[in-house]
């Protein structure tokens, strides 16, 4: 009775491959948005001196950060969903089977090089706005630190998830 309870709780999963599906296209939906708003501004007014250049440079980085939330919700849905609730092969998934996410490990190391990436442009967002400030320098040293640490990580996790594999589980 209580393992029949537990493998239908698996179901609960739906709630957050739910509530990050609908956060993704709203997200999507904003980004379009905000893109369309670009261009008309772009194409009423041409930026014509550097900072102005610098502003638009902004605001497409914000995009471009904006853009990369949007598809680690997407990724965090369909692997959510396909771990947990249709558990089936990573090749009938080509999102999974392009990312290399066969179980919910590979998914979290996924998610730290996402993260990664997110921080980067973070970071070029503030050095075009502050520009070569002692605050930049103190924001790219606490950047590289937390990617310091997130790349031991994620190679510890890697490495110790591949020892811990059976030979016939590829999953984990």
């Amino acid at each position: 009775m209580l393992e029949t309870f537990l493998r239908s709780s698996r179901f609960l999963v739906l709630v957050a491959v739910v509530a990050t599906a609908v956060a993704s296209v709203l997200i999507y939906l904003s980004s379009v948005s905000i893109l369309f708003h670009t261009v008309m501004d772009v194409g009423s007014q041409v930026p014509r001196t550097p900072d102005q250049g610098k502003a638009l440079a902004v605001k497409l980085l914000k995009l471009l950060d904006l853009l990369l939330i949007a598809i680690t919700f997407q990724l965090i849905a369909v692997s959510l969903f396909r771990l947990f609730i249709t558990p089936a092969s990573v090749s009938e998934s080509k999102l999974l089977s392009a990312l290399d996410i066969k179980s919910f490990h590979d998914l979290k190391i996924t998610l730290i090089q996402v993260a990664l990436v997110i921080m980067v442009i973070l970071f070029l967002e503030h050095a075009v706005e502050q520009g070569a400030q002692l605050e930049t320098l103190y924001y790219g040293a606490g950047i590289a630190l937390v990617t310091a640490a997130s790349t031991f990580a994620w190679r510890a996790m890697k490495t110790d998830h591949g020892s811990q594999q059976a030979p016939g589980n590829p999953g984990g």
